[in-house]
């Protein structure tokens, strides 16, 4: 199982976020502590889902790219004598 580790940086910034939502939006604030756990429980309940799914969407970008290689990347095979056909039609 692969663990969403945050940096300290970015775990400092999700409980400030955390502790403005509950300034904003509920009847009492939260402090530090409770802020934290909150994101822990929050990462290790609902992270795996939000990481699933951008593996599951990264996937099906990929295949949609590695399905499409023929019309992305195809060279037609020796080109020049049917396009000096072409040519000399047009004369």
């Amino acid at each position: 199982m692969t663990t969403i580790d945050l940096t300290k940086q970015v775990r400092a910034d999700a409980i400030a976020s955390i502790q403005r939502y509950f300034e904003e939006n509920m009847p009492e604030p939260i402090g530090d502590m409770p802020a934290g756990l909150l994101l822990n429980f929050f990462i290790e309940e609902i992270g795996p889902t939000i990481y699933n799914r951008g593996v599951a969407d990264a996937q099906t970008r990929m295949h949609q790219r590695v399905t499409d290689l023929d019309g992305e990347l195809y060279a037609d095979e020796f080109p020049y004598w049917p396009r000096l056909a072409r040519n000399k039609n047009r004369r």
